[in-house]
């Protein structure tokens, strides 16, 4: 959710050509949430072709946003859960881990994308509210062990979601993404795709908490007035490490 970038106009217009070609990766996904991830994320998927469906506990606010962004449907969260072959939760993320086991029966199976990020004042800038001890995606899977908990999408501001193909500098964006599903990492890969954007695998689920921590520290910088790409080099750039320079 942290990623600095200018929003644009938010368009729901379908792609076409290269885009539509393959309507078999094209998926169902469910939308737990009416904010402004929610309507960032739901947006870039219907563009992508995708069949979304939004819910919220207030289902005008859910009819609203579905009708903002070109939903196929809106409803109850319930009724987002069923929908989804994927279920994204968009909610804060104090209240993830309870909304998933309130839903718990009906992402059973479904690939769950959490893109929350665990964040408060501090007094030396953003923390997070964990205390880096574990993550929201492992209490999500804590809550609904059923499901297969994917942490994606949150280090990125939900203004970078609306831009039609994320690029920066001639790339398209890097989305890092954690998970212990071989198939929801699939399924996640190609929803990626499907924006234009590159997947980053990062590991299993234990890895969440380095995320959840790497967009709290970004958050930081960037509130401080600083670059925070600047401290990480690009590998092309940067002097490769001869065999046994590392110390132990």
């Amino acid at each position: 959710m942290v990623c600095i970038g200018a929003p644009s106009v938010l368009s729901v217009t379908p792609r076409t050509s290269r885009d539509t070609d393959d309507r078999s990766k094209h998926m169902r996904i469910g939308i737990l949430g009416t904010g402004a991830m929610a309507t960032a994320l739901g947006a870039a998927w219907v563009r992508a072709g995708h069949d979304v469906r939004v819910g919220g506990r207030d289902t005008e606010a859910a009819s609203r946003t579905g009708l903002l962004i070109g939903a196929s449907e809106h409803g109850s969260l319930a009724g987002a859960a069923a929908h989804g072959d994927v279920v994204l939760l968009a909610v804060p993320a104090g209240a993830a881990p309870q909304l998933a086991t309130e839903l718990a029966p009906l992402l059973a199976g479904r690939t769950v994308i959490d893109c929350t990020v665990p964040m408060a004042p501090g007094e030396d800038g953003p923390a997070l509210t964990t205390g880096g001890a574990t993550s929201v995606a492992r209490l999500i899977a804590d809550a609904a062990p059923g499901a297969h908990v994917v942490k994606a999408f949150g280090v990125c501001h939900e203004s970078i979601w609306t831009l039609d193909r994320p690029a920066f500098e001639g790339a398209p964006l890097a989305v890092p993404f954690c998970t212990d599903q071989p198939g929801a990492a699939t399924r996640v890969a190609e929803i990626i795709t499907s924006m234009d954007c590159t997947p980053l695998p990062c590991g299993g689920l234990d890895r969440a908490a380095l995320l959840e921590a790497t967009a709290v520290f970004a958050v930081g910088v960037w509130w401080s007035g600083a670059e925070a790409r600047f401290a990480f080099p690009a590998p092309a750039l940067a002097p490769a490490l001869a065999p046994g320079a590392v110390d132990d």
